[in-house]
């Protein structure tokens, strides 16, 4: 079985992306394939514009860009997200990222006066979202609990892919996070297992 992992975060030395290659990691230590997605080092344009606009209103085809993102899901059978929190979200690169490449027609389909059509019941879905509070902070005020209604709930179920597991990895109070790729490695270890013990 085959991951995308994809990582939005500007610097390459990153916790984030250093928790993006551990989840990684631990896919090929449970014997299935990866790819990672650095859409900052790949320059991925994040603006949505007057093409995707008619793209939406099904006036046009999808950019070359958005279809070999659409490319690298289809070929995939677990997207994985990794994303640092900024004000309670995914960066501005990742979102941009989700408003282009999951369109109508292609994630949905949405016809003017139609019936909604959930168009990724296939794929399986898992978020590493990594924070700076603790986890007292996103307890008091709710955070998690928002963030997974509107990314697990507003995204992703819209187009009917399942989030399989939806982590905040928080640094602990003394900000030493040197634990957190040890978690991500086993969050990549057991990717597939639901899947490969259904079809066992």
């Amino acid at each position: 079985m085959h991951a995308l992992v994809v990582v939005a975060h500007p610097d390459s030395q990153s916790l984030t992306h250093a928790i993006a290659r551990s989840v990684g990691e631990g896919v090929a230590t449970s014997g299935n394939s990866f790819e990672i997605a650095d859409l900052a080092a790949e320059g991925f344009d994040p603006r949505f514009g007057k093409s995707d606009i008619a793209v939406h209103l099904h006036q046009a085809r999808a950019d070359a860009d958005v279809l070999a993102e659409q490319g690298r899901i289809d070929r995939a059978d677990s997207l994985v997200l990794v994303y640092p929190v900024y004000w309670w979200s995914m960066p501005g690169l990742l979102k941009g990222w989700i408003d282009r490449v999951f369109s109508n027609g292609w994630a949905y389909d949405e016809p003017v006066g139609g019936k909604l059509t959930k168009k990724l019941q296939r794929l399986n879905v898992h978020l590493v979202a990594i924070g700076g509070g603790s986890q007292r902070t996103y307890a008091r005020h709710g955070y998690f609990g928002a963030m997974k209604t509107q990314i697990d709930h507003g995204i992703f179920d819209y187009c009917g892919a399942a989030v399989v597991t939806s982590e905040l990895l928080l640094f602990p109070e003394a900000h030493d996070h040197a634990q957190l790729p040890d978690e991500a490695r086993a969050i990549g270890h057991k990717l597939f297992q639901k899947q490969q013990r259904a079809a066992a």
